[in-house]
């Protein structure tokens, strides 16, 4: 066990985030919360909780409701502050207070203004000791989604690229050309099923034909819904990204986001119309040359999506990082050269590519014989 008080804290805390974790793209738009009960004077974790899908129940009461008697007069650990907004059912906050916790020790405040600061207050006013603040910034960067739609109306922007030894992308022909292992492939099927939704250009779905569905055994049912940046409609009809919609589980992530320049007229009359029970047209007649990135992000964020991966390619990872969007890149380099033509995307210091967009490397770690660079902005 931990020695001392303080390094209790911050282990329990550190399982409730992994908790918050197991939620991440199933709960938009709410977030996805960790929560676990702890007898502190044997350091049994009584009681597990994280939010569920769809946003319900959430971490509070599923922690609660699995210690059941057990939680009176025992310690909860939460990564985020609980509501307490009325609404059609007690708030966490009262189920907390009912269920006789003796203390609370929460990692960050919601940012939410119908949240903020009342969660705590009434777990105080009823004489539980609430603790603010342990492991806040590994709390707040599972919550990131959550804090960035509250307070800049956007979602959390994640970059997953793949590249070959010498910082590039193999160029597609209509197919998918694998320039990195089958683990770092899986791991960015993770990172699809932790996703809210997925991005990439018109290019990416010329090049590859992707599907952009999760793959993963085990979370196949937690595909992520797709979007794409085509602003003159250059995406085909057939393309797999409306075929595989009849294979996901649940109807609202069949459908594709299409952000286009185009207007009704000209979707009305374009052969994506035959698509019309898959599509949902997103259309930025602005008459600029480019689709305005916080313009969709802001739509996105009305629209539930709290996490965002860019997937691709080359000139949308450009646009995104130019616009300053990014939040995390995670970019997994081959150790080999791509035998076949390629698109260049960073130069030979990668640090350096990325530091010029305020993006510092925070993680390096291995998938097969892959290296997985983790990416965050500076003040993240």
């Amino acid at each position: 066990m931990p020695t001392s008080s303080a390094e209790f804290d911050r282990h329990m805390m550190d399982i409730a985030v992994r908790m918050a974790r197991r939620g991440l793209g199933t709960t938009a738009p709410n977030p996805s919360v960790g929560a676990i009960v702890v007898d502190e004077s044997t350091g049994e974790v009584i009681a597990r909780g994280w939010t569920q899908p769809g946003g319900r129940p959430h971490a509070e009461k599923e922690a609660l409701r699995r210690a059941g008697e057990r939680a009176r007069g025992r310690t909860m650990y939460l990564t985020l502050e609980p509501c307490a907004h009325t609404g059609r059912l007690p708030t966490c906050a009262d189920a907390m207070v009912m269920a006789g916790l003796k203390r609370v020790v929460c990692a960050i405040p919601d940012p939410n203004p119908i949240v903020s600061g009342r969660g705590f207050a009434q777990l105080s006013d009823a004489g539980i000791k609430v603790e603010i603040g342990v492991q806040a910034d590994e709390a707040r960067l599972v919550t990131l989604g959550h804090i960035l739609a509250q307070t800049a109306q956007r979602p959390f922007v994640q970059l997953k690229m793949a590249l070959d030894a010498g910082h590039a992308v193999a160029a597609g022909n209509g197919a998918p050309v694998w320039v990195t292992s089958p683990e770092a492939r899986a791991y960015a099927h993770l990172l699809r099923a932790e996703a809210d939704a997925i991005l990439v250009g018109a290019g990416t779905v010329l090049a590859d034909d992707p599907a952009l569905t999760s793959r993963l055994p085990g979370l196949t049912d937690r595909s992520p819904r797709r979007i794409i940046v085509d602003g003159s409609l250059r995406t085909p009809a057939t393309a797999k990204v409306y075929s595989a919609a009849d294979t996901l589980p649940e109807a609202r992530f069949r459908q594709v986001w299409l952000a286009t320049r185009a207007d009704e007229a000209h979707l009305a009359a374009s052969p994506h119309a035959t698509n019309r029970d898959h599509v949902t047209f997103d259309s930025h007649p602005e008459g600029t040359s480019r689709i305005g990135l916080a313009t969709l992000l802001a739509r996105l964020a009305r629209n539930g999506v709290t996490r965002l991966l860019v997937e691709g390619g080359p000139e949308m990872w450009a646009a995104f990082l130019a616009a300053g969007l990014v939040d995390e890149a995670i970019v997994a380099v081959s150790p080999v050269k791509s035998s076949g033509p390629t698109i260049p995307v960073a130069g030979p210091d990668l640090e350096q590519h990325f530091a010029a967009h305020r993006l510092v490397c925070v993680a390096r770690r291995m998938a097969g014989p892959d290296t997985l660079h983790v990416f965050r902005r500076e003040s993240e």
